[in-house]
């Protein structure tokens, strides 16, 4: 296994953002290229770490690229940077899917089956990008076509979706609406389950019937979309284990509530359905 690190940037005047202080990076976690094994074409994935866009998870950022880089599949962290107003991070997140697919031959990825994969406000991020990868409002900062930062599969592990203040996490939308806190129409974009539509990608979900923190109708309400635009998609909706699980297990556990044995089962059914997709 390889591993390097790069900093995120691109025209951050075009978008009009300002005050940089710090940018975006990507762990590159691929597989090294022997003549003996030869090339594979691997999948990507890019993981958004949650944290309520206040900050990045350790949890679920490297954790999560061992476990699934085990079974072929290169991984890209991406520590996005946060307390920031939207769209910045959605920017990097969509920069890095560009330089993921941008170096697919030096990775050996195929560059047309990339799976951003997100935790918590991770997974808005994931969601974000998995659904407005056509939109001006990300390519043209960028300076790219749609194709450039297409979503070919995403995973959305219990995931914030909704703006609404009866289920989102308020505080990952109040750090996303940064000086415009008042400013109904933009709090209503940020709404994901609003932007599904034909070109959303398949999805994979997985959530707990008794999350406090991020409510389960936050995936219920997305799933409902994905079934009205016949989008493929796979779900599991576990009984208990309450939010940020991560690995479910003592690898990732700070306390005995993040070992739940029976919602560990989403990694596996997680790298079947990613190998398929």
């Amino acid at each position: 296994m390889q591993k390097e690190t790069i900093e995120l940037s691109f025209d951050y005047d075009k978008a009009g953002i300002k005050d940089i202080d710090d940018r975006a990076t990507l762990d590159c976690y691929y597989h090294t290229l022997t003549e003996e094994i030869g090339r594979k074409k691997h999948r990507a994935m890019i993981i958004c770490p949650g944290g309520g866009y206040d900050f990045c998870s350790e949890r679920e950022a490297e954790p999560i690229a061992f476990r699934f880089i085990g079974y072929g599949i290169c991984c890209f962290v991406l520590r996005y940077t946060c307390q920031r107003a939207f769209p910045q991070n959605a920017l990097e997140c969509a920069a890095a899917i560009k330089y993921v697919r941008e170096n697919a031959e030096r990775f050996d990825i195929d560059p047309d089956k990339i799976i951003v994969t997100g935790f918590s406000a991770g997974g808005h991020l994931a969601a974000t990008v998995a659904n407005l990868w056509n939109d001006e409002i990300l390519t043209k900062p960028l300076d790219c076509t749609p194709e450039d930062i297409k979503v070919n599969a995403s995973m959305l592990c219990y995931p914030v979706i909704t703006s609404d203040p009866e289920f989102t996490h308020e505080g990952s939308i109040l750090n996303l609406l940064r000086g415009r806190e008042d400013d109904k129409e933009l709090r209503d974009y940020l709404a994901m389950e609003k932007h599904v539509g034909p070109h959303t990608p398949h999805t994979f979900l997985w959530h707990c019937s008794d999350d406090g923190c991020v409510r389960v109708q936050n995936s219920l309400l997305y799933m409902t979309e994905l079934a009205k635009y016949w989008i493929p998609f796979e779900s599991h909706i576990y009984e208990h284990g309450g939010h940020g699980l991560s690995l479910c297990d003592e690898s990732t556990a700070t306390w005995d509530g993040h070992i739940q044995p029976i919602c560990e089962a989403w990694t596996d059914a997680a790298v079947k359905w990613a190998l398929r997709v």
